[in-house]
């Protein structure tokens, strides 16, 4: 049976249909009208009435189905991986050295260190080991070809190619790889002693001639000395040219450069 707790309105006072199942012993007196009237109201929960479950969302839109599927599966999200630490290890492929003006820089310039030797160098190394003679400095040369121009003198402003190794062979900088000579005034300190002395000649060794092509071998005192060169940090591994290095030079005197 149903109940229904609607009157109309008295003497200006409001009332509200209210539709029930409830009996009516669980309604309760809300007022009492000037008519004697007694208007019902029910109760939000009637008494000894079981509670309904909640409702349960039947939507099946795709935000729906997305929340549920957050609730229900855990967060997988990976934090992001840091890079690897820097390895000062691993200078070969970012680090290279070349000679230059003294003014400017000591010894060398940063550059691209060659992965390969080059193919002319490569030939020359293939025809046989050069014999070095060894001054009493410690430098060691050896003509692979002798040039047939004028020979270079102390001051002059010169263009040299050259290819730089370490005694293992690796190879740290080339002026071949970035085609173009080298050029510096030679004999007065703005390259390396190894090289002005090698070049200019001096304790037996003869000066090199236009287009002559010399192997040096330069102990650590006329190259890079205890420091070394091409450093990214304290560790001597994170070196180029790592302290204390004996260096092997192939020099190519192209000749006197225009100033």
């Amino acid at each position: 049976m149903r109940y229904s707790d609607s009157s109309p309105a008295l003497d200006g006072e409001p009332t509200a249909a209210v539709t029930t199942t409830c009996p009516p012993g669980n309604h309760t007196p809300q007022f009492r009208s000037r008519r004697g009237l007694i208007h019902w109201r029910a109760p939000a929960i009637c008494r000894g009435a079981a509670m309904a479950p909640p409702p349960t969302s039947t939507s099946t839109s795709p935000l729906s189905r997305l929340l549920l599927s957050l609730q229900k599966k855990p967060n997988t999200t990976r934090r992001p991986s840091l890079p690897p630490p820097c390895n000062h290890h691993d200078t070969k492929n970012r680090n290279a050295l070349v000679l230059s003006r003294r003014d400017a820089v000591a010894a060398v310039l940063s550059g691209a260190i060659l992965s390969r030797v080059l193919p002319a160098v490569a030939a020359e190394a293939a025809s046989g080991e050069c014999p070095l003679e060894v001054t009493p400095s410690g430098l060691g040369f050896c003509d692979r070809v002798v040039g047939t121009g004028p020979a270079a003198q102390q001051g002059q402003l010169i263009k040299a190619h050259y290819t730089g190794r370490l005694e293992d062979g690796t190879v740290f900088d080339s002026s071949y790889k970035r085609g173009k000579p080298l050029v510096f005034k030679v004999g007065v300190g703005e390259v390396i002693k190894g090289w002005d002395q090698g070049i200019v000649g001096g304790e037996g060794i003869p000066p090199m001639l236009a287009g002559g092509k010399r192997t040096l071998r330069l102990p650590p005192q006329l190259a890079y000395g205890e420091k070394g060169a091409g450093c990214r940090g304290w560790e001597p591994t994170s070196c180029v040219i790592p302290p204390n290095s004996t260096l092997l030079f192939d020099v190519e005197y192209v000749g006197r450069a225009i100033s």
